[in-house]
């Protein structure tokens, strides 16, 4: 059975293995403070429909209540550890299943094993309040093992704590003209993915958002990151089949464990 991944924009991926749609990090706005959607309509209205979404750490530009509470009754919500203590608007999403998980916990949905994993980003809901959770990457464990990075910088430790996996999903810019600390650009992207080793990688969290009125300030790092990821993904890890993606575009890979 293949493995379909669709890009919806910025961090936001429907993974489809053993017929059980993922749903990572939703973000459905046209606008979210400073921030507004430069490229790519809008996710269809059936965008949000998953069995599990996986909030990778607490920024709003990845954990969205907003967003959230498009989901279906009865849909399951992973979200780190202190989530709920941090971000009182968890507390209105009472239609979800909302589970807080750490690096190492394990979590069935149907066929797959939703497993998290550690990732290298400020996990704090910024600006509000010192309370800290443990910003996460995901690996979904079905057909296929497909590791949705979240955000995170490069870290020695990484191959080990992902472990082996066919499928990378791997953020490759922001959302601004300036990358801060624990992220990846194009050029680490290739590093980690030299390092993971994946059969099959899909670049994302870039090409989507970006501040209002900053159009014309190093415009580069909004529109390049996707082709230079594919350009030097190919110098770094020639093996892997890259799929960059358009918003909206979706690319099936078959299963291979």
């Amino acid at each position: 059975m293949p493995v379909e991944i669709t890009w919806w924009g910025h961090a936001t991926c429907t993974v489809e293995d053993s017929n059980v749609r993922v749903l990572t990090d939703p973000l459905f706005a046209r606008r979210l403070a400073h921030l507004r959607r430069r490229r790519g309509a809008l996710p269809p209205p059936g965008a949000p429909q998953a069995d599990v979404a996986l909030v990778s750490h607490l920024h709003a530009d990845h954990l969205h209540v907003p967003s959230l509470m498009r989901l279906a009754a009865g849909t399951r919500l992973l979200v780190p550890r202190g989530a709920r203590r941090a971000v009182p608007g968890l507390r209105r999403l009472t239609h979800l299943r909302v589970s807080e998980v750490a690096p190492g916990d394990e979590t069935p949905v149907g066929d797959v094993v939703v497993r998290a994993v550690p990732a290298r980003h400020d996990g704090r809901r910024l600006p509000f309040g010192p309370h800290r959770s443990p910003a996460l990457g995901y690996v979904i464990a079905g057909e296929a093992r497909t590791y949705f990075a979240g955000d995170t910088g490069l870290f020695d430790d990484m191959a080990k704590e992902v472990g082996p996996v066919e499928v990378a999903l791997l953020p490759v810019g922001g959302w601004g003209p300036y990358l801060g600390e624990g992220h990846l650009d194009a050029g680490r992207a290739a590093q980690a993915l030299e390092r993971l080793a994946p059969s099959s990688a899909v670049p994302v969290h870039y090409g989507t958002y970006w501040p209002i009125g900053m159009d014309a300030v190093r415009p580069h790092e909004f529109h390049a990151p996707g082709d230079e990821f594919v350009r030097l993904a190919a110098r770094h890890a020639p093996a892997v089949a890259v799929h960059r993606l358009g918003h909206g575009e979706s690319v099936r890979l078959e299963g291979a464990r």
